[in-house]
């Protein structure tokens, strides 16, 4: 947790006075993901795991589309930079028709906008179904996980699952983040991410629920609240949306036949 985090002296002012203190912070970190020798971002970000945050950002914007594709990943944790060299140089980081947003909040997470790729996008087409109690387990677990969070608040986690168990763990100062750390990883290590599902202690906006269904994943939890668009993107790519799952309540916006009785 050293890398993540640092103690600084404080002044803890309360109404029964004022006290000199020791606290934890998250640390905030730049991270610029060169691609094909042209500087193409640079995110802010917690400094762990960048070489799956770089891959997974590759990823989500659809810069690359499989493993297959990845010929060379050069990373220098000291200087925050991942050089990433594909198999074939596809233009896309020099293309005019791409727009670079930075979207809504959470470490302020950057986003490649073509405009047909939420149109272009397959609906997510799954039998999985999910308890309630199987649901308020997984965020339990989520929340155990993060050491973290519990020292500083200041971190967002991350997790694919299936029903029962936290398959691939991630955190991050920028929600976006820490769900593309979890395909970058779950990418290079050949887990694959269908059927499964991803829970999130940030909130669901119409990118994290993008993000979520490339990875061909039915199910979304999350322990914040979600936007219109992104509970309209869910219902229309076949997500199930789950939002405040918070200790025994949980709100279902979309696709509810998948949370069942048991």
């Amino acid at each position: 947790m050293r890398e993540k985090t640092e103690k600084l002296s404080i002044l803890r002012v309360t109404e029964q006075g004022r006290s000199r203190l020791e606290d934890v912070v998250v640390r905030e970190f730049s991270l610029t993901i060169i691609l094909n020798n042209k500087d193409l971002v640079t995110l802010l970000c917690s400094p762990t795991s960048l070489k799956y945050l770089a891959v997974g950002f590759l990823l989500s914007q659809r810069l690359i589309k499989g493993k297959g594709e990845l010929k060379k990943i050069i990373t220098d944790d000291q200087r925050g930079i991942v050089q990433v060299e594909t198999e074939k140089d596809n233009g896309f980081a020099g293309e005019s028709s791409f727009k670079r947003l930075i979207t809504s909040g959470g470490g302020r997470g950057v986003l490649f906008y073509h405009a047909p790729d939420a149109q272009g996008q397959a609906k997510v087409k799954s039998d999985i179904e999910i308890s309630a109690h199987e649901v308020f387990a997984l965020m339990d677990e989520l929340i155990q996980c993060s050491e973290v969070f519990k020292a500083t608040g200041g971190i967002h986690s991350a997790a694919l699952c299936d029903t029962k168990d936290i398959l691939v763990f991630s955190e991050d100062i920028g929600r976006h983040n820490a769900i593309d750390k979890i395909f970058g990883e779950c990418l290079l290590k050949d887990i694959p991410t269908a059927g499964h599902l991803i829970i999130t202690s940030g909130r669901v906006s119409s990118e994290i629920l993008l993000k979520v269904a490339k990875g061909n994943i039915p199910l979304l939890i999350s322990k914040s609240a979600p936007t219109n668009l992104g509970v309209r993107l869910a219902n229309d790519l076949g997500i199930t949306l789950i939002g405040f799952v918070r200790g025994k309540r949980m709100n279902v916006y979309t696709h509810e036949w998948r949370v069942i009785a048991k």
